[in-house]
C-alpha cells in the first residue's frame, strides 16, 4: 500500500513538473493546513451536492467560484520567481504565502458571493446597479482576471481584456464592428448580475458536472483501476511487433475512460510505456509522440469525456447519452489511426513485441483488482438509465471510496466481499431510487447511515483496506486542485460570452466568416469543372478550413474547455447558418480545440511525454500531430456525412456503412502512406499514390471510396510482389 501511494506521488510531481494549470507554490504550515482542507472541503461540498441535490443556482455557482478563486490566489504565485522560493513563515507572508495574497483571495470571496446576497433584489438591479454592484463587480472582475493569469498565464486573460476593451469602445472601431458601445456600469451590469457573463453556463457546467467527474477518474486511479487498464492492455496487445507502442494506444484509449485531461494521461500511462517503447528500439520523439497522440484522446473517449463534453449537453440541450454515443465512433477512428501508424513503424524496423516475463499476469492482476470495475460499470448504468450525469459521477464516487477501504487483498484474492456488496447496495438504492431528491431528513440520514456503515466496516476489518484513508484524503484534495484551472477559465470565458451577448458580435462574425468563405469558394470554383464546383459544399468547406485553423491557433495559448466555449460562441453558428447541424458543428470544435495538446509551439501533452521521453519538445509534437492525422480528417468527414455520430438527425445505416468502410480503409492506407511501409518499404510514387487514394476513401460517398480504392491496386499488387520476393525460400548454397 505504500508503495502505491509512493506511485500517486510520483505522478502528481511528474503531472505539476509538466502541466502549468498543476504547477503549485510550495507552502508551509498553517497555509498547508488550510489550503489543504479548503481543498477538501470543496471535493466534500460537490460530492454531497451531487448525490443529495443542488443548491439554488446563483448560490451553488457562488460558493463553487468562491473556493475555487481564493484557493488560486494561495496556491499559485504572482511570478514565477515567487514561485521557485523556498517558503518561509513569517508576519509578511503567513504560512509562505504573502500577506497580498491572502487578501486578494478574501476580497474575490466577498465579491463573489455577494450575488447571492442580494438575490432576492437582482432582478431590480441588472441594468441599473448599485455604485455597490459596480465596485463589486469591478472586484471580481480584476481578481478573476489575476487568478486565470497565475494558473494559466496571459493568453486567455488578454482575449477577455481585447473583448471587454470592443464592449467600451464599440463606436471606434470600423465597418461592421462598430456598434453603439457600453458604459463601464452597463458592461459590469451585465457581466456580474446576469446569467450571460461569469455567471453563465460554463461555470453552472465545472460546477455541476465536471468536478465530479474529474473527482471521480482521481479516485478510480487511486484505487488501481488505472493500473487494472494498463495490465490488460499489456496483455491484449503487448506480446506484438512493437509490443509497448500498442500497449500506450490501448491503456491511453482506456485509461481516457477515466481522465479527461491529456497531460494526466501522457504522465500516467507514459511513465510505463515511454520506457518500454525506447527500450524495444522506438525513436524517442515517436515514443513520446505516440504517447502524446494516444493520451489526446482521453479528452474524446466516453463515457468520462472532457469538460467540453458536459458544456455540450448545456449548450445543445440533449442527455449525456447522446454526447457519448455520438462521441464512440470517432475516438475509434482517433486511436485506430495511431495504432496503424504505431504497427507500420514497427514492421519497418523490425521492433519485437514484451516478453513473457515483461508483461504483467492478467489473471493475477485481475483477482487481485476485479473490484475496481465496479465504480465504472455502476457509473455507466446509472448514466444509460437517465439519471443526471452528476448522480453517477456521486455514485462513481462513493463506490470507489466503498472499493478502497473496504475490499482487503490477502495473497492474490479480495476479501471482506459481503460488507462491500451491502454497502454497493445502500450506494444503489439512494441512487435509482432518486432519493437525493427527498427532504432534508431523509437525504441527512442516508448519507449519516452510509458514513457510519462505512466507518464501521472499515474500523472491523482491523487492518488497512486497498488504500489507506489517507490516500482517500488526498484523492479528495488533488481532485479539487485539478479543478481550480479550469473553474478560472471558465468564469473568465465568462466574460468573452458576455460581450457577445452584450455587443452581438456574434453574428457579425458569422456574416464576416460566411463572406469569406463564399469569395474563396467562388475562386475555387472558377478553376473546376463545372460538374464539380459545388459552391455550397465549398463554401461549407472552406469555412470548415478557416474554423479549424483558428481552433487549433486559440488551443496553442488556451486550454480545451476555454477554446471550445469561445469558438462555439462565435464560429458554431456560421456553420449552423451554412447547414450543419447543431451536434455536429459542436463536435468539429471540440475535435479541433483537442488538437492543440498535440500541435506545436504550445502542445502540452506531447511537452510532457517529451519530458519523460528526454527527446525534442518540438520535434515530438510535430510527430505527434502526424500520429494524430485521423483526429485532423474525420470531422471533417462528420461534417459531410453525419451519420458517423450515430445519433445525428438523418442518420442512415447505408451512410454509415459506406462512410465508416471507407474512413477504415482511409486510415489505413493513409497511415502506411506516413510511415512508408507497408508490407515492405514504400516507394516515393507509392507514398503519393496514397496520399491520395486515403483521401478519396475518407472522404463521404460511395463513387469516391471506390476511386480510392481502385488507386490502391497497383500499390498492393507491387507490395505483394515484393513481399513474396522477400520471402521467398532460397536455395541452399552448393
Amino acid at each position: 500500500m505504500a508503495d502505491a501511494a509512493l506511485d500517486s506521488k510520483k505522478l502528481l510531481e511528474l503531472e505539476e513538473k509538466f502541466d502549468p494549470e498543476m504547477r503549485f507554490r510550495p507552502v508551509v504550515p498553517p497555509a498547508l493546513q488550510i489550503v489543504k482542507w479548503l481543498l477538501i472541503t470543496l471535493s466534500c461540498f460537490h460530492y454531497y451536492t451531487a448525490g443529495f441535490g443542488l443548491l439554488r443556482e446563483t448560490t451553488h455557482r457562488g460558493v463553487h467560484m468562491a473556493f475555487v478563486l481564493s484557493l488560486i490566489f494561495l496556491v499559485f504565485a504572482g511570478t514565477k520567481k515567487h514561485a521557485d522560493y523556498a517558503p518561509r513563515n513569517t508576519w509578511l507572508s503567513p504560512g509562505g504565502v504573502p500577506l497580498a495574497d491572502w487578501l486578494l483571495g478574501l476580497c474575490c470571496a466577498a465579491s463573489v458571493l455577494y450575488i447571492p446576497w442580494v438575490f432576492d433584489d437582482l432582478a431590480f438591479r441588472i441594468g441599473n446597479p448599485d455604485t455597490s454592484d459596480v465596485v463589486m463587480g469591478t472586484i471580481l472582475f480584476v481578481t478573476l482576471l489575476e487568478a486565470t493569469r497565475r494558473s494559466m498565464g496571459w493568453p486567455l486573460p488578454l482575449i477577455a481584456i481585447g473583448f471587454t476593451v470592443y464592449a467600451l469602445l464599440g463606436p471606434y472601431f470600423p465597418g461592421l464592428l462598430q456598434h453603439a458601445g457600453a458604459s463601464w456600469g452597463q458592461m459590469i451590469s451585465h457581466q456580474y448580475l446576469t446569467s450571460q457573463g461569469i455567471y453563465g453556463v460554463a461555470v453552472g457546467v465545472v460546477a455541476t458536472y465536471v468536478f465530479h467527474f474529474v473527482l471521480f477518474g482521481v479516485m478510480a486511479t487511486r484505487i488501481g483501476l488505472g493500473q487494472l487498464f494498463l495490465d490488460i492492455a499489456s496483455s491484449v496487445a503487448g506480446r506484438y511487433a512493437g509490443g509497448p507502442a500498442k500497449v500506450s494506444v490501448f491503456g491511453s484509449a482506456m485509461f481516457g475512460m477515466l481522465s479527461g485531461s491529456s497531460v494526466a494521461n501522457a504522465v500516467t500511462v507514459g511513465s510505463l510505456t515511454i520506457p518500454a517503447m525506447i527500450r524495444v528500439g522506438y525513436r524517442r520523439e515517436f515514443a513520446a509522440a505516440v504517447e502524446a497522440a494516444s493520451s489526446t484522446g482521453g479528452q474524446i473517449t466516453p463515457p468520462v469525456l472532457g469538460a467540453a463534453a458536459f458544456l455540450m449537453v448545456e449548450f445543445l440541450n440533449v442527455p449525456y447519452q447522446t454526447i457519448v454515443a455520438a462521441a464512440v465512433i470517432p475516438a475509434f477512428m482517433h486511436f485506430f489511426g495511431v495504432f496503424m501508424q504505431v504497427h507500420f513503424e514497427a514492421k519497418r524496423f523490425g521492433l519485437r513485441g514484451l516478453t513473457e516475463e515483461e508483461m504483467p499476469k492478467l489473471k493475477q492482476s485481475l483477482r487481485q483488482r476485479w473490484p475496481t470495475l465496479i465504480p465504472l460499470v455502476l457509473l455507466i448504468a446509472i448514466l444509460v438509465s437517465g439519471r443526471t450525469p452528476y448522480l453517477a459521477a456521486f455514485s462513481g464516487i462513493s463506490s470507489c471510496a466503498i472499493v478502497g477501504l473496504t475490499t482487503l487483498t490477502s495473497g492474490n484474492k479480495p476479501k471482506n466481499w459481503a460488507l462491500m456488496i451491502a454497502l454497493h447496495l445502500i450506494l444503489a438504492v439512494i441512487a435509482f431510487a432518486d432519493l437525493g431528491q427527498q427532504s432534508e431528513w431523509i437525504k441527512l440520514g442516508l448519507f449519516a447511515a452510509a458514513v457510519a456503515i462505512a466507518l464501521a466496516g472499515w474500523l472491523l476489518a482491523g487492518i488497512t483496506g486497498r488504500i489507506p484513508h489517507s490516500v482517500l484524503v488526498e484523492a479528495f484534495e488533488t481532485g479539487a486542485k485539478y479543478a481550480l484551472a479550469v473553474g478560472a477559465a471558465a468564469a473568465t470565458v465568462g466574460i468573452v460570452i458576455g460581450v457577445v451577448t452584450l455587443t452581438g458580435v456574434g453574428f457579425k462574425i458569422s456574416y464576416i466568416i460566411t463572406t469569406w468563405a463564399t469569395t474563396i469558394a467562388n475562386g475555387i470554383a472558377f478553376v473546376l469543372p463545372a460538374s464539380l464546383a459545388d459552391i455550397k459544399g465549398l463554401t461549407l468547406f472552406a469555412a470548415l478550413v478557416m474554423t479549424g485553423v483558428v481552433c487549433i491557433l486559440m488551443g496553442c495559448g488556451i486550454p480545451t474547455t476555454a477554446n471550445y466555449i469561445i469558438m462555439v460562441t462565435v464560429a458554431a453558428p456560421t456553420l449552423v447558418q451554412l447547414g450543419v447541424q447543431p451536434l455536429v458543428a459542436h463536435f468539429f470544435v471540440f475535435y479541433y480545440g483537442v488538437l492543440a495538446d498535440i500541435t506545436p509551439p504550445v502542445a502540452l501533452a506531447a511537452y510532457a511525454a517529451a519530458g519523460m521521453a528526454g527527446s525534442d519538445p518540438f520535434k515530438t509534437g510535430n510527430m505527434a500531430f502526424r500520429l494524430g492525422l485521423a483526429k485532423v480528417l474525420v470531422p471533417f468527414v462528420f461534417v459531410f456525412s453525419p451519420s458517423l455520430l450515430l445519433v445525428a438527425k438523418g442518420f442512415t445505416g447505408y451512410d454509415f456503412s459506406v462512410t465508416f468502410i471507407g474512413c477504415i480503409l482511409g486510415i489505413v492506407v493513409l497511415a502506411a502512406a506516413l510511415s512508408k511501409f507497408f508490407l515492405v518499404e514504400m516507394k516515393r510514387w507509392e507514398q503519393v499514390l496514397c496520399l491520395a487514394a486515403a483521401l478519396l476513401l475518407i472522404a463521404p460517398g460511395l463513387v469516391v471510396t471506390i476511386i480510392g480504392a481502385v488507386m490502391t491496386v497497383p500499390v498492393l499488387l507491387r507490395q505483394l510482389a515484393a513481399w513474396k520476393l522477400a520471402h521467398a525460400p532460397r536455395p541452399a548454397p552448393a
